[in-house]
């Protein structure tokens, strides 16, 4: 094999982005991402990687969020000596980020081995430590959009192009020399993750035309969002403000801390300052989104000229709630006020603690601004559930749940299919990630025949693995190296199903008619349990 690719992460799912290739004896990663959603997907950021890191000679990094760089620390732990190339707003958010994700899992690993310990279960180590993650920023190396680099031995360069995402995205093209049609170079496209067209701070996405092969994201490909502006949006925005003010309890809005938060924070002082929405407290309360937001007045030149970040982020309304204390000190507000707070999908977090103080109440409002992923809280809240369980303890849903899609960070279907479009000619194929399955259905809906033939669309399964110097990509084997069956990836859990089952349990059990009726349940319960 000549340039092989693995397919490490956001196969059939939307995180844990990591594209192996190896060219010759060199091997080259876009992406080591961290994995989110249900447990066994989770698990994988704890088990073994699917190469040897010591083996890596340089990353590719196409951004700052964590289901893309947030297994860069473990990666350097490991063994991984390169260096790890990104654009200089990557690595300024890279340099708040990473360290958060190592303190986060220190103490969530620390909160669950004292559960472990009380359970007689074993403890577990944390995937890295915020000292690993402070360790792997000495690996990074900047590089400016639109110029040519060689990031490891010769015969393999790459270009950056902006892709419109997030302060510092990137699609990566690649070159293998050699490798291509009569002897010219193998040309590869890795989309990275691709902003929308009317997306706040960020231009429209870049890319170059004329590739062998591309790899897209499809995180909206079955999605037609309505044509949308600025207006539009902050106009949407007031509706749902002004409905929670009416109820008189909190706006909760769990947001990724990087750039959606910003952009909500503009937003919101703005319709303050303009008298559409009620003046109120507008509590963000993350250490990382705070820390995001210094970044990103720092880079105010970098991004939308029009917009005023130094007085918006300066406005009275804004407080930041750093500490832990200053965190539970909200807990002591009534009436309306708004607090932003993460995980965006409602995974960790703080969100989790303003979640269980409030979702059980009627006066409350949660309002969802991106993308949930398949088995998290967050997409449990969006399809309806009427109970939940956080921290192991059951929570009715009393509160309303909004939703707001025009605050993503990702292009829509027609979006997309624009974009793939506009990449032609693609001479051996396109291989679409980044995507649940429904999502992977309608992006190929839309392109197959019109833009690229049926046959040269894939859609790969975990660890996947593909020869790319081949007139068009060939299979390899790897049937006996799969760290999970293709089922586990797309369906939720048995974590997922359990809570489900506990959650149905409770709920029959309340409305039953009286003790002799919850008797009868528990019997049949019991019953069943041994049979099997």
């Amino acid at each position: 094999m000549n340039v092989s690719l693995q397919f490490c992460g956001a196969a059939r799912t939307v995180t844990g982005s990591c594209y192996l290739f190896k060219f010759r004896d060199q091997q080259l990663l876009v992406d080591c991402g961290l994995f989110q959603g249900p447990k066994t997907l989770k698990a994988l950021n704890y088990g073994a990687l699917p190469f040897r890191a010591q083996d890596i000679a340089a990353v590719l990094l196409t951004h700052a969020h964590i289901d893309h760089s947030g297994l860069l620390p473990k990666l350097v732990r490991e063994g991984f000596r390169g260096p790890i190339m990104a654009t200089r707003g990557t690595i300024d958010l890279c340099s708040y980020m990473l360290p958060d994700a190592g303190s986060i899992q220190e103490a969530e690993v620390t909160a669950l081995n004292r559960r472990n310990t009380a359970r007689g279960r074993r403890e577990v180590e944390p995937i890295y430590t915020q000292a690993d993650a402070i360790a792997t920023l000495d690996a990074f190396r900047p590089v400016d959009y639109q110029t040519w680099y060689e990031p490891i031995k010769e015969g393999v360069r790459a270009r950056y192009w902006n892709a419109g995402h997030l302060l510092g995205s990137a699609s990566i093209e690649i070159e293998f020399e050699g490798e291509g049609k009569s002897g010219q170079p193998l040309r590869v496209l890795v989309s990275g993750d691709l902003g929308p067209d009317a997306k706040l701070l960020q231009p429209d996405p870049e890319a170059p035309v004329d590739l062998d092969y591309v790899i897209a994201e499809s995180t909206y490909g079955d999605t037609d969002r309505p044509p949308t502006t600025a207006a539009t949006r902050r106009a949407h925005l007031a509706t749902e403000v002004r409905d929670a003010a009416a109820a008189r309890g909190a706006l909760l809005i769990p947001a990724f801390a990087v750039e959606r938060t910003q952009e909500l924070i503009i937003d919101l002082v703005q319709l303050m300052q303009e008298g559409k929405i009620p003046s109120a407290p507008i509590f963000l309360d993350s250490p990382l989104a705070i820390r995001a937001t210094e970044v990103f007045r720092r880079n105010a030149a970098a991004l939308d000229p029009e917009v005023d970040l130094e007085r918006l982020f300066g406005s009275p309304q804004l407080h930041f709630t750093k500490t832990v204390d200053e965190s539970k000190s909200i807990a002591r507000l009534s009436g309306f006020h708004i607090i932003i707070a993460a995980s965006g999908m409602c995974d960790a977090g703080r969100i989790r603690h303003h979640l269980k103080r409030w979702l059980w109440r009627t006066d409350a409002t949660v309002l969802l601004v991106g993308f949930q992923a398949h088995g998290t809280l967050g997409r449990f809240l969006h399809d309806g559930a009427k109970a939940v369980r956080i921290q192991g303890e059951e929570i009715k849903v009393g509160a309303r749940i909004r939703y707001l899609d025009e605050y993503s960070g990702h292009a829509d279907g027609p979006e997309l299919a624009r974009w793939i479009a506009a990449r032609r000619p693609i001479r051996r194929g396109i291989f679409l990630t980044h995507g649940e399955e429904p999502a992977l259905k309608g992006l190929i809906d839309r392109i197959a025949e019109r833009t690229i033939p049926t046959s040269q669309i894939f859609t790969p399964l975990l660890d996947d693995v593909y020869e790319l110097s081949t007139a068009a990509p060939t299979p390899i084997d790897v049937s006996h190296k799969r760290r999970l069956a293709p089922d586990s990836v797309v369906n939720l859990d048995w974590h997922n199903d359990m809570s489900k089952l506990i959650l149905n349990i409770n709920a029959r059990i309340e409305a039953a008619a009286d003790d002799r009726a919850r008797g009868v349940i528990l019997r049949k319960l019991r019953r069943a349990l041994e049979q099997d």
